[in-house]
């Protein structure tokens, strides 16, 4: 009785989050480890990370997903523009950003573009997007993404970078002195002014 009352609470959770459960959000709801694991066998769901469980019809939040893995990430670069409607093309691989010491192997060896910074620099812009999917994820402001791409500008595809700067220079909600700011702490603020004089 009581382990068809949990799966019927076990239904409800995984369509309130749209087809993808965490062994966490399942202890918190006062549901056994052991129902939980029969219920994944009974639903034939899929594990896709360290206690994180999907449904086999569930469009999977490829973004939220890296997130809930790897909470030390923060999407950069490429990802960020895309979060910040200045390129038109979808992220791919996704590009993230870590603190420098963290072991960046494992995302490296799946594909994600991993870029490591050092611990001061790492929260400096940092703030929220949401996935197209609906979910909550770090991202870095427009700011902090236009000094990245200066940095990496070497790495970063010619057309995409020019792009986002073009797209950047047309915002009406831009921060040209928060964008200065960040130039003086990335030494970037040279190159910046280079392009600015240009598109400005």
């Amino acid at each position: 009785m009581i382990k068809s009352k949990r799966f019927e609470q076990l239904d409800k959770l995984i369509v309130e989050h749209d087809g993808m459960l965490r062994t966490s959000q399942v202890i918190d709801c006062g549901i056994a480890k052991a129902i939980f694991y029969e219920y994944v066998k009974k639903k034939n769901l899929q594990q896709v990370a360290h206690g994180i469980y999907v449904s086999e019809d569930a469009w999977v939040d490829g973004m939220f997903l890296l997130h809930l893995r790897c909470s030390q990430a923060i999407f950069s670069h490429e990802s960020a523009l895309f979060f910040h409607d200045l390129t038109d093309r979808e992220p791919s691989p996704y590009a993230i950003t870590v603190r420098r010491g963290y072991s960046t192997t494992r995302l490296k060896a799946e594909g994600f573009s991993v870029y490591t910074i050092k611990s001061e620099l790492y929260e400096i812009g940092l703030t929220t997007g949401q996935t197209p999917f609906g979910h909550a994820v770090p991202i870095y402001d427009m700011e902090r993404t236009i000094c990245d791409l200066i940095r990496s500008r070497n790495s970063i595809e010619m057309q995409t970078f020019q792009g986002a700067l073009k797209m950047y220079a047309r915002r009406k909600d831009k921060d040209l002195r928060t964008l200065m700011r960040y130039a003086g702490m990335f030494r970037v603020e040279k190159i910046l002014r280079q392009y600015l004089e240009v598109l400005l």
